[in-house]
């Protein structure tokens, strides 16, 4: 093995904790792929031998080019429709290769990338690190040209927003997440309201994102969102892992049409978001499409 390739042995070992961190600082997957990218380029023209720690270095690097796009993307933030739903991590429900493990790792939940949107970019950086993957502040101040005391500052002010989300925690045992989801799309599907009701907690949010064209649609409480669950004519259901938790890519007349994650805490679907935004919804369709050909191929 001659030394780029050692190199770039190295550098797929840290792969995988690299675009995690990109994930959670961006919310997309491809400004995500760009960030530890560009990691690699840097890594590859530098002199390897002189760097002691190669995670912190790497780390360093793409969260230094995740703070630089999340400035640069608040500077051209200026439609108040460009707010949407950040991307999804979609993977087949169902037995796993170890790719789509690797991705399902990557997840966050959508209501707490959210709420990690609406922070600064400092704010956003300091949280993610320390209280993700628990970098100390020492680190952070030199990547944000922050003080170490500022930092920790920065970190608080963001965990007070996250806490005062109330971000659900989703039921941990998926086989009832998906009896419930089941038990709703029952209802749905026969038009039964007080079956709805029965299984949406009293305070479910459901938030539709159509993309940067329109704003989204929120809906709360369990009577309001029961009278908006029809099943759409012809549709089919794909069952799906969003984020970690059990969603579905719906189709009609075999066109993909949206894709809903579903929140379960409490046997109760307390949050459901809806993608509408053609253009998203097609992206994830042929990628759940090549995924299961390529489990069954």
């Amino acid at each position: 093995m001659d030394e780029n390739e050692w190199l770039a042995a190295r550098f797929e070992q840290h792969r995988p904790r690299l675009r995690a961190v990109a994930y959670r600082m961006l919310g997309s997957l491809a400004d995500a792929d760009d960030a530890v990218q560009d990691a690699w380029l840097r890594l590859s023209r530098s002199d390897a031998d002189q760097i002691d720690n190669l995670g912190g270095w790497l780390t360093t690097v793409v969260a230094r080019e995740c703070l630089h796009m999340l400035r640069s993307r608040r500077r051209r933030r200026e439609d108040p429709f460009a707010t949407h739903l950040p991307d999804l991590v979609v993977i087949p429900d169902g037995g796993l290769d170890p790719e789509q493990e690797a991705l399902l790792a990557d997840s966050v939940s959508l209501a707490l990338l959210v709420v990690l949107d609406q922070l600064t970019p400092a704010e956003r950086l300091a949280f993610v690190l320390h209280d993700m993957f628990d970098l100390p502040f020492e680190e952070i101040a030199g990547i944000a040209g922050r003080t170490p005391a500022a930092a920790r500052q920065l970190a608080s002010r963001a965990r007070r927003r996250v806490n005062g989300a109330e971000i659900p925690s989703p039921d941990p045992d998926l086989a009832r997440q998906r009896q419930v989801v089941r038990a709703f799309y029952a209802a749905a599907w026969t038009g039964d309201f007080d079956a709805l009701v029965q299984v949406l907690d009293p305070d479910v949010v459901l938030r539709t994102d159509f993309g940067t064209a329109r704003p989204a649609i929120v809906v709360r409480g369990a009577a309001a969102v029961a009278k908006q669950a029809r099943a759409p004519r012809g549709g089919q259901l794909r069952p799906a892992l969003v984020n970690g938790t059990i969603g579905t890519l719906i189709t009609r007349d075999g066109q993909p049409f949206s894709v809903m994650a579903f929140t379960v805490a409490g046997d109760k679907i307390v949050r459901i978001d809806v993608v509408r935004d053609a253009d998203r919804v097609h992206r994830i369709a042929s990628a759940l499409l090549n995924q299961a050909e390529r489990s069954t191929g």
